[in-house]
């Protein structure tokens, strides 16, 4: 995940503007008969440090790497205290320089201090403008790589929903079903036919009740028993008040098809699944079996873990010993219709 870039001014920026305003504040002295270029000298050079400090200090005020969010109303504290650090500082200089320098024509404090005001209001106001633009292009790069990240996952989720090895796998066990006359053949087609309307129905939903989610994960089930007979099992052991939560669509049969693809599964070393409410989580536990030569990606889980982020910016959990193996989907208690 790219993260924000620090926001920053150039140096070129910073000084070819304070250069520019030194020059405009000894211009009017370039009229004044009395004045010398020792006292224009000094003059500028009071606007030039100044300019220089307040551009540095209203950067160094905004928030740190500009990792947190300002407000958007331009006029408050933090202009306060620029102002006054800015009184501040223009003093300091302008005392300064009378003694190190001993100039007789320099201009009144007070005008200094307006100068130093005014300065200190245009550079606040455009840094202000400047940092504004900013945010709103890093939300428009965020918002971007969100839209990105999201139909990315909506992507691999629709392969994952119709894969094609599943849907092999389902014909072969069919075929295997008709040609012994198994009288289940006709469930088998039915459950078949289900699960794939409930995936044309749900695949543009966000979030779906869990009792429907558990419906799909039944037709599924039922088609997977048909293949491995006993060397699959899946036992529920969820909440009866749990099923009026909401979940992403296919989260558990993603879930369940992870399992499968890196465990044995047969009648000598049957799989079992366990699938049941943990506080505010949804768990899926199995022992680990795994087979041989097969390579864990993460993209599953990760498609899921995605998906739980750009809903309700949470993570799912994993938890690995040497024997089990458990994944933890957050439960979404959500009222709104799909």
């Amino acid at each position: 995940m790219e993260k924000f870039k620090r926001f920053e001014v150039s140096q070129k920026v910073i000084w070819g503007s304070s250069v520019s305003l030194a020059i405009l504040a000894s211009i009017p002295k370039l009229f004044d008969a009395v004045s010398t270029l020792r006292d224009i000298v000094i003059n500028s050079s009071i606007t030039l440090l100044f300019s220089i400090f307040i551009w540095h200090y209203n950067i160094y005020s905004l928030p740190k790497f500009s990792s947190q969010r300002v407000g958007k109303n331009l006029f408050n504290g933090k202009l306060f205290l620029s102002v006054i650090a800015g009184i501040a500082i223009m003093v300091v200089l302008v005392v300064a320089h009378q003694e190190l320098f001993q100039a007789a024509q320099m201009d009144a404090p007070i005008m200094f201090e307006l100068r130093g005001i005014l300065i200190n209001l245009i550079v606040y106001m455009f840094l202000h403008l400047l940092f504004q633009n900013y945010q709103t292009q890093q939300m428009g790069v965020e918002l971007e790589r969100t839209k990105a990240v999201n139909l990315g996952a909506q992507y691999e989720l629709l392969k994952q929903q119709v894969n094609p090895h599943f849907l092999f796998n389902s014909l072969n066990t069919l075929k295997s079903m008709v040609d012994v006359n198994d009288p289940q053949s006709s469930d088998f087609i039915l459950k078949l036919s289900d699960f794939y309307r409930f995936t044309l129905e749900s695949r543009k939903m966000d979030l779906i009740p869990l009792r429907e989610e558990i419906q799909i994960l039944d037709s599924y089930v039922y088609l997977l028993k048909a293949r491995f007979e006993d060397g699959f099992e899946l036992i529920y052991e969820i909440s009866e008040n749990q099923y009026n939560t909401v979940i992403p669509p296919f989260t558990l049969q993603l879930l369940i098809e992870n399992c499968i693809k890196h465990n044995i599964v047969s009648l000598d070393k049957p799989l079992i699944i366990n699938l049941y409410s943990e506080n505010e989580f949804l768990v899926i536990e199995n022992q680990i079996q795994l087979k041989r030569g097969v390579l864990s990606t993460g993209v599953g889980l990760d498609n899921i873990n995605q998906r739980f982020m750009h809903l309700i910016h949470k993570e799912i959990g994993i938890d690995k010993d040497e024997t089990t193996f458990k994944v933890k989907i957050p439960l979404i208690y959500d009222d709104h219709n799909n």
